[in-house]
């Protein structure tokens, strides 16, 4: 049995919730969000709080019952506070720059890399040196943090690349010489 698909979801009073069917609507501050409810799971909200249950026993339905919890948990707080994700970028002349709806980055290639973000997604440069990437589904936040940061993953020899604020790389020692 699932510890965190029977806790239910607390809704804040800036946000609504709508269940249609199998389709549940999440409204607030920040925007709307929707997610398609698994066959097997009945959604129903009392008060101010939102429960998932199972309507079969099958096994298939055992995983999914906490996800989905979690899921509308995460839709909840994304509408109502957002998400957002931190990258830094270290290395000699490594940086990066908004440039209209794109990021530019330098990092140390023969060209500049250009990253499409995607609608959204907000992208915000206040240093050259670290990217803030925000927006309410933390889905796609952490999806697009992902994506930025495979550009130039952080690599253990000289430390240098994309990483996540505060990630340490484990360094490793270079070539040796003998004599």
């Amino acid at each position: 049995m699932s510890r965190v698909g029977k806790k239910p979801v607390d809704i804040p009073a800036k946000v609504k919730v709508e269940i249609k069917g199998s389709i549940i609507y999440v409204e607030g501050p920040k925007g709307t969000l929707e997610h398609k409810i698994p066959d097997g799971l009945k959604v129903s909200q009392k008060d101010t709080k939102i429960i998932v249950e199972k309507t079969t026993p099958a096994k298939e339905i055992i995983p999914l019952y906490g996800l989905t919890r979690t899921v509308i948990f995460n839709l909840i707080k994304g509408v109502a506070d957002g998400y957002s994700k931190e990258l830094e970028i270290k290395g000699v002349g490594f940086k990066a720059q908004m440039q209209g709806k794109n990021l530019k980055m330098a990092l140390g290639f023969s060209h500049p890399v250009l990253y499409e973000v995607p609608e959204g997604i907000t992208v915000a440069t206040p240093k050259p040196v670290r990217i803030i990437i925000s927006g309410i589904d933390k889905v796609k936040v952490g999806e697009v943090a992902a994506e930025i940061r495979d550009f130039f993953r952080a690599e253990p020899y000289t430390g240098k690349g994309i990483m996540h604020v505060g990630e340490r790389v484990r360094r490793k020692a270079g070539k040796t010489v003998t004599k």
